[in-house]
């Protein structure tokens, strides 16, 4: 009797979602408005929700049948610079980390290599009319892609890299800007005994797999890129929200 219960709750933490929206080389991306909170929760993965039912579970037994209709729900929230002149959406459970380098950092407190952050190019030393200075969407992927692989280069014995840009779209949003943006991932290997002599000694093993996503608009004469880091099998279960999460990046004049 428990576990037919266990797997009836089990199937009811399963979420629900809409269909994808169109593929990311459609060069027409939706977008979300930009002053209204998503009324859309921000779905949780099965193996969140799994064990936050496991956990309910253990702990108290005699609240297994309200754990069933209790699934935890994600909102986004909406942070605006009006400052430095951006603004995005982000799922409002994730947490600011100071000191990271970026503009503004967010990161999923369960996953922590998901994230979001913003970069923007220096206002002394950028010129930027429009995204369209960057080349055509293609030539921009290829540039974003070569600023990854220089950020993640590594110095230890024995790593690895495979990139690819898996797509590049450009969009006009609703605020009559357009914008571009980037798909690649990025592979890194490590050997298990990179000091090995023999060759056949050196197994290459998977260390992380990652997709990174970036948005870049122009505005204020400066360059903005709204950039998504996620593990590829997250990416899997959560690609319609962090599409939203990517489609809500709007970058604004700023008032001297």
């Amino acid at each position: 009797m428990a576990s037919l219960q266990m797997s009836t709750v089990l199937n009811s933490l399963t979420p629900t979602r809409p269909l994808p929206p169109n593929s990311p080389d459609s060069t027409r991306l939706h977008s979300l408005p930009l002053r209204n909170l998503s009324t859309k929760a921000f779905a949780v993965p099965r193996r969140k929700a799994m064990a936050l039912f496991l956990s309910t579970y253990i702990l108290s037994p005699v609240a297994l049948h309200e754990t069933a209709f209790a699934e935890p729900s994600v909102g986004l929230r909406e942070y605006i610079d009006s400052f430095d002149g951006y603004s995005f959406k982000y799922p409002q459970n994730w947490i600011q980390v100071k000191g990271a380098g970026a503009d503004i950092f967010f990161r999923d407190p369960y996953v922590l290599d998901e994230n979001i952050s913003v970069e923007i190019s220096s206002p002394s030393s950028s010129k930027y009319k429009s995204v369209e200075d960057l080349g055509p969407p293609e030539e921009a992927g290829k540039k974003v892609l070569k600023q990854y692989l220089t950020e993640f280069m590594s110095t230890r014995l024995g790593v690895k890299r495979e990139s690819s840009v898996l797509s590049t779209s450009s969009r006009v949003a609703d605020d009559g800007r357009m914008y571009y943006q980037v798909e690649v991932n990025i592979k890194s290997f490590a050997n298990n005994n990179e000091l090995a002599v023999m060759p056949q000694d050196r197994v290459a093993r998977l260390e992380w797999n990652r997709r990174y996503l970036s948005v870049l608009g122009v505005e204020n004469n400066q360059l903005y890129e709204l950039r998504l880091q996620t593990p590829e099998n997250v990416f899997v279960e959560e690609e319609y929200d962090l599409r939203q999460v990517m489609d809500s990046f709007r970058v604004s004049k700023v008032l001297v």
